[in-house]
């Protein structure tokens, strides 16, 4: 029987290293709009991973994201007149079948984490993937069904699983991006809510906050784009116009069919171009 040589053997496998991630495929999709392919990508990887619990939190990220970019709820996001964003932010009514998909990849999540931290309490996907499905749970909350302080316990759950897994490796760079959010949301809400609001290892500083996003835009992984589109809404409210069209280049340049993304550079760019002269 004739084997590879094992040049060869080696040449194949590097190939295969080098293959991207089904999630990383997915992911990208997801960011250039293309939802149905991201779920077609995830469902490929999931069929190979039937235990695994992280495909299932990017399915109900990509159901989030589609239903977001629908409503027009991410653009108004940008937006920094209060007029502006409460026109916007009128109640529109969700899409009942992507909402159910949002749901059932949620207790996807859920029932696969469990059974996998019931063998290992520490396991960083498994406390990762809950991350994500609070976070992403919560976001439908505030955002699609417009109930922000209900929300607010679910966001103390995804802090919750992002400061075990940060307990448990420091470098899970994606993990910041919750505690990120986490920071600056409680130190943007106000003084007499913020009283009753308790985080885990979360202060409430706006600057903590900013900086750990930053960090997920430098080191992250999964999280990365998300990072720089937190990052360029709060530079437009912060006013730091320069950051957001620096994030907003980068990912119009990495993702160049999502159309928001190029619609809201064009805005900051024309901005800036008026203060210069």
């Amino acid at each position: 029987m004739r084997t590879l040589p094992l040049s060869l053997l080696l040449c194949v496998s590097a190939l295969r290293a080098a293959e991207p991630d089904g999630i990383d495929v997915a992911l990208e999709r997801m960011y250039n709009q293309n939802y149905t392919a991201a779920h077609e990508a995830l469902d490929r990887y999931s069929a190979a991973r039937p235990a695994d619990p992280l495909p299932y939190a990017f399915q109900a990220s990509a159901y989030l994201f589609y239903e977001l970019d629908r409503l027009g709820i991410l653009e108004s996001e940008f937006l920094t007149d209060d007029k502006q964003i409460a026109e916007k932010k009128k109640k529109l009514d969700p899409d009942p079948v992507n909402r159910e998909k949002f749901v059932r990849a949620v207790h996807d999540v859920e029932t696969r984490a469990d059974a996998v931290l019931k063998l290992n309490p520490n396991d960083p996907q498994a406390l990762f993937a809950l991350c994500i499905a609070q976070g992403v749970s919560t976001d439908y909350m505030a955002f699609v069904e417009k109930k922000q302080f209900a929300s607010l316990s679910v966001a103390k759950r995804s802090n919750g699983y992002a400061q075990r897994l940060l307990k448990i490796d420091p470098k899970f760079y994606d993990a910041y991006l919750t505690a990120g959010i986490s920071e600056y949301m409680i130190g943007s809400l106000p003084f007499f809510i913020r009283w009753f609001v308790h985080f885990d290892n979360v202060d409430g500083s706006k600057d903590r906050g900013v900086d750990r996003l930053r960090l997920v835009a430098r080191e992250g992984h999964y999280f990365k784009p998300f990072s720089k589109i937190m990052l360029s809404i709060i530079g437009l409210r912060d006013k730091r116009p320069q950051e957001t069209q620096r994030y907003l280049t980068e990912l119009a340049h990495d993702y160049p069919e999502n159309r928001l993304f190029r619609k809201e550079l064009a805005k900051v760019n024309a901005k800036l171009a008026i203060n210069a002269n």
